[in-house]
């Protein structure tokens, strides 16, 4: 910059390399803000409406009861998971975390779904689905939501405080916790 100021006489090459090194900081400047405003914030978390509580069918054979507490233990404590509810055999088996306002479980179209194609369903964020009323049994502001199935009679539902919150690692995780849930439930069956 000082050596432009004190020259006579600018030459066409360094009147072209000016240009150059204004366009090339122009852009530097402009892919620095760009930059900031793709980097997409993390979801806010929100305080889950509830009691929390925990649940547990007492007819159950103690080999059953100690699986679903670990089992709910270990979600609730290593995922952001928050509200639990294990349904199998039309009853309720297990309720943890924030427990919502209805003690029932209805199956509604997409449980049915999970039950019947054995397959999982991860709501990412609950609010925007039409469908997220047959979930009453969970706190009313559940934000993100994964239905597990647990063979084919049963389901496990998982409800967390933020959208858009389970990794694909926690997705694989809550599959092989159901599917030794499945296993375990029935050898009670029998």
């Amino acid at each position: 910059m000082v050596n432009r100021f004190f020259t006579p006489s600018l030459t066409s090459s360094q009147s072209r390399s000016d240009v150059v090194g204004v366009i090339v900081s122009a852009v530097l400047i402009l892919i620095g803000l760009l930059w900031q405003q793709i980097q997409p914030r993390p979801p806010e978390a929100v305080e889950l409406i509830g009691e929390d509580g925990f649940e547990l069918d007492e007819t159950l054979p103690e080999r059953a009861k100690t699986e679903l507490a670990w089992a709910s233990h270990l979600l609730l404590t290593n995922t952001v998971t928050q509200s639990i509810v294990v349904w199998h055999g039309d009853r309720i088996l297990l309720r943890r975390g924030i427990l919502g306002t209805s003690e029932t479980v209805t199956p509604g179209p997409i449980v049915t779904r999970v039950m019947k194609k054995q397959t999982p369903v991860y709501l990412v964020q609950l609010s925007l689905y039409p469908g997220r009323i047959e979930f009453d049994y969970l706190p009313e502001n559940t934000q993100g939501l994964i239905c597990q199935p647990i063979g084919d009679r049963g389901v496990m539902i998982l409800g967390a405080n933020v959208p858009r919150s389970y990794t694909k690692q926690d997705e694989n995780w809550i599959t092989g916790i159901a599917d030794k849930l499945a296993n375990t439930l029935s050898l009670n069956d029998r």
